[in-house]
């Protein structure tokens, strides 16, 4: 099934505020979303920190940043340094994954990211942070509302009452009330966006992290005798292009918008027609194979009005035009690790074991 409403929909003009020089801090900046809103920002002449517990393995730092800090965000020492000076603070840091990472992994991300969410609102406190936008997510919403493959919708209002499916979103709406309760006491300009699923070039592909998009392509450019897809394929799903997050995060940064707006497209496929698109790009005519494994909510898509009343705008780029260019793109990586004697199985997907490593470095010594 696809659905689609935004087609003919008329956009509100919008132009990013030059930054001539003001100091921005990107926590996450060094993860797939968060590089390209930095690079972004870098290129419209704003002094660009971004911290992260990793560095970025598809850029080069100055491609995307000014200055970047190696720490780790779960300590607040590190945030409140990395926001010193900062006139906005954009967080997209969080330990995450697709499915086969999430579902083995829930105490870990809980850990984590609750910690993550607090030091970055304290971090902008302290240093008096006029703007702080968090990355939130469609996981926040109640798991009742989403049991239909023939999903109307999903309104900001349907995360309450709250019963998300994971610890990943139920940490994510407990955040959007942690920093709507920093705006209202200290006077900082809160901005919530709930991502739908983005994806895109220069992200993770593979290793047990990579998200749907990424896997479908990986799987669509190798597989050679079936497609491999965890459960019956029926499951929808919206997806949204990274150049649409962008622009998105950044009109609702510079806009009076006060309350979570879903971030996502209203095109919404199942599974098994996502698959079919991925592997149409060069012309490749194999069976799917439906095994076990998670798969998530049965329906998921964006609702969108609030965004369009609020910001005048939302994504339109479609599934076929944007996949097709993450498509292309990995099919480069996979050329390049080749090329470099690396053989892996890209044709299957991995549930990446529970892990504490992440855990145990808090309080050993450097």
């Amino acid at each position: 099934m696809t659905t689609e409403t935004n087609g003919t929909t008329s956009h509100k003009a919008f132009t990013l505020p030059p930054g001539e020089g003001a100091k921005v801090c990107v926590g996450g900046g060094a993860g797939f979303i968060g590089s390209h809103i930095a690079k972004r920002l870098k290129e419209a002449g704003y002094k660009v920190t971004v911290v992260d517990w990793k560095e970025n393995e598809f850029m080069a730092n100055d491609d995307f940043c000014d200055e970047f800090i190696l720490g780790d965000l779960r300590k607040l020492d590190v945030a409140a340094k990395a926001c010193e000076g900062c006139l906005q603070v954009y967080n997209l840091a969080a330990d995450m994954g697709g499915m086969g990472f999430i579902v083995s992994n829930d105490s870990v991300l809980a850990f984590n990211n609750t910690a993550i969410s607090m030091n970055m609102l304290e971090g902008a406190r302290r240093n008096k942070v006029r703007d702080f936008f968090f990355a939130s997510s469609a996981c926040v919403y109640n798991e009742k509302k989403q049991e239909d493959p023939n999903n109307p919708g999903l309104v900001e209002a349907d995360a309450w009452p709250a019963q998300p499916q994971d610890m990943y979103g139920l940490e994510k709406l407990y955040s959007e009330e942690m920093a709507l309760a920093y705006g209202r006491d200290f006077g900082i300009n809160i901005r919530l966006a709930r991502f739908h699923n983005i994806y895109g070039p220069y992200g993770t592909w593979k290793g047990g992290r990579e998200k749907a998009p990424a896997a479908f392509c990986r799987k669509a450019l190798t597989s050679t005798e079936h497609f491999e897809m965890w459960g019956d394929g029926k499951q929808t799903r919206s997806f949204t292009y990274i150049d649409d997050c962008v622009e998105g995060v950044l009109r609702l940064v510079f806009s009076d918008c006060t309350v979570p707006i879903n971030m996502g497209s209203t095109e919404m496929v199942d599974m098994n027609e996502f698959a079919a698109i991925a592997l149409s790009f060069e012309g490749k005519d194999i069976p799917i194979k439906h095994i076990e494994g998670p798969m998530g909510v049965r329906g998921r898509n964006s609702n969108n009005k609030v965004i369009l009343e609020t910001l005048g705008w939302e994504p339109t780029i479609k599934i076929k035009d944007g996949l097709r260019k993450a498509y292309f793109w990995i099919k480069g990586e996979i050329e390049r690790e080749e090329k470099e004697g690396k053989t892996t199985n890209y044709s299957t997907s991995e549930i990446v074991q529970q892990v504490d490593d992440s855990l145990m470095q808090l309080g050993q010594e450097e």
